[in-house]
């Protein structure tokens, strides 16, 4: 069913209210038009979506969580698990997001095992994001020796450390056996050069 007029200016004015709706397609745009400032209330609501029916809903409710900082993760660990790959994906951005440096070792376990590519490669996104160092040497394992989607996410992640053992690292992934690796290694190598001018 598409949402009507009325019902999508009523959601614009009240996000809140279209929370609990019938229609999962209004339940997933109220969750993404809620405001970044989310009362106590409408957190356990969003809370709750983690469980919907509806994947995009329970995809829309993980996202939106990673915007209400730390009191956020305990009910980010029921979903981690979902059977589907983008509500797992919203969780890995969601941790991201938070900086959530306690889901570092699930997030290593992510980027190395979860059947699909996308998870992969935004658990790898996700290390960078939190900025701890316990994540440098898997994503020096990653960029050497992960797939290549993996390898690419891991190396623009690996930027925002400081250690000896990156700079050779993203200077080997410039000669890397994967067009897509070696295009992304050779723009931080670009970026590197232009601002040591």
């Amino acid at each position: 069913m598409t949402p009507g007029r009325d019902d999508l200016v009523r959601l614009v004015a009240d996000p809140a209210s279209f929370l609990n709706h019938d229609d999962p397609v209004l339940r997933r745009m109220a969750t993404t038009a809620l405001s970044t400032v989310i009362g106590d209330a409408t957190f356990d609501t969003v809370v709750g979506l983690l469980q919907d029916e509806d994947s995009s809903v329970r995809a829309a409710a993980a996202e939106k969580l990673g915007t209400c900082g730390h009191r956020a993760l305990p009910a980010l660990r029921n979903p981690e698990h979902d059977p589907e790959p983008k509500v797992r994906e919203a969780v890995v951005t969601a941790y991201g997001a938070i900086g959530a440096s306690g889901a570092i070792e699930w997030l290593v376990e992510v980027a190395r095992k979860d059947p699909d590519r996308t998870v992969r490669e935004a658990a790898a996104a996700a290390l960078g994001a939190i900025g701890d160092d316990r994540a440098i040497d898997p994503l020096l394992e990653f960029i050497a020796s992960g797939p290549p989607q993996v390898r690419r996410r891991a190396l623009a992640a690996i930027t925002v450390f400081d250690d000896p053992r990156i700079e050779p690292a993203i200077k080997r992934a410039a000669f890397d056996r994967n067009p897509g690796v070696r295009e992304a290694a050779e723009m931080i190598v670009g970026k590197q050069l232009t601002a040591e001018r």
